[in-house]
């Protein structure tokens, strides 16, 4: 790999957009999106329809809960870094191959903790499989009263822990929502009808998933991204090496597969304006924020906690926050707003509204 480009600040945003499918994207299924970012950070529901909606063209709220309780075409479950994602269905079975282990054993302590040894964690695993085989989707709620039955903890974070360890271990996953509530389904029933995707090499694949909707990035990014260890993530960008394009980033090392050097060529002619959700991909995928936000604001994002506030950016930079309450969207920006970005937000209120099936006007933001 030797370095054939210096990138500015701005074509590494330009680059990172493209390779997030938050410019130019004209996806409009549900399943490719998720294939093509690897996964798709859902610790929360909402805001990750959302995150879809920013980089598909055409969706609704509806289309995306089609996509996963009917054609299932997406799951959600535990995978990377241990938390709560969307993964193709097809890819739903080595991607859990790849993490479940690796986040099982990183949780031990914890599990001690809670009184949630490996004997115990295995029964209820096993309880939740014949429960939700003989019962249909279950609440959280209902897998507890009916392990609390059958003497196993449940109290305080002991059920959500023993969730997401038989996710982890491929017994569960979540199923449809109920009263507005996602509920739980035995993860082999639910993609039953779904053929899946085998990498004979997981961590390669995992590694070249990551490049291509993350670059230019760097091995500890991936890491970061991945929760994997960064000797894993050193040697998944090894294996792709004549794949890859070494970049200066700003006087740093990065990568990126060598068909996304085209975009370079591409550069957007009008500004691009998304309203990005809590927690989203763009915000998550690197070990470092400091390209995308000024130090100055860089607390109004990341405020702490594990918290991650909705952000405007403009070409890649966060330029303020945004919130949705009572079907209005109201702009805190970092700096005055530029007047020839107001309609463009407009357009991205009026989309969201649409994406949503309810109006979403913009509130005064000056």
């Amino acid at each position: 790999m030797t370095t054939t480009h210096s990138l500015t600040i701005e074509q590494t945003r330009l680059l990172r957009l493209r390779a997030q499918r938050l410019y130019l994207s004209t996806i409009s299924d549900p399943g490719q999106l998720i294939r093509d970012l690897g996964g798709m950070q859902s610790q929360e529901w909402a805001a990750a329809k959302l995150a879809i909606r920013a980089r598909t063209a055409g969706l609704t709220a509806a289309d995306v809960q089609q996509a996963r309780e009917v054609e299932r075409s997406i799951v959600l479950t535990w995978a990377m870094r241990g938390t709560m994602h969307l993964v193709a269905a097809e890819d739903a079975g080595w991607m859990l191959a790849l993490f479940g282990p690796h986040f099982i054993r990183l949780g031990e302590r914890r599990y001690r903790e809670l009184g949630l040894d490996e004997d115990t964690r295995q029964k209820a695993a096993h309880l939740m499989r014949e429960m939700l085989t003989d019962r249909g989707p279950l609440s959280r709620a209902e897998i507890a009263e009916t392990l609390a039955a059958d003497g196993i903890p449940v109290e305080g974070q002991a059920i959500a822990h023993l969730v997401s360890y038989a996710a982890l271990a491929g017994v569960i996953c979540f199923g449809p929502e109920r009263d507005g509530k996602l509920t739980y389904v035995v993860l082999d029933d639910w993609l039953r009808f779904k053929k899946p995707y085998s990498p004979q090499q997981p961590l390669e694949e995992l590694a070249r998933r990551y490049v291509q909707a993350y670059g230019p990035t760097r091995p500890d990014d991936f890491a970061i991204w991945s929760g994997l260890t960064i000797k894993q993530a050193r040697e998944g960008f090894a294996a792709l090496a004549g794949d890859l394009i070494e970049v200066d980033m700003m006087g740093i090392a990065a990568w990126i597969l060598k068909p996304s050097v085209l975009w370079l060529d591409d550069l957007p002619d009008n500004p691009s304006v998304r309203l990005l959700p809590r927690y989203d991909n763009y915000l998550l995928g690197y070990s470092s924020r400091e390209w995308m936000v000024d130090s100055t604001y860089a607390k109004r994002i990341h405020p702490g906690g594990g918290q991650i506030n909705q952000t405007v950016i403009v070409d890649g930079a966060a330029m303020g926050t945004w919130q949705h309450k009572h079907g209005h969207i109201m702009i805190e920006p970092f700096e005055p707003i530029k007047p020839a970005l107001v309609p463009l937000i407009e357009a991205e209120a009026q989309d969201m509204g649409r994406f949503l099936q309810q109006a979403a006007p913009l509130d005064d933001i000056f």
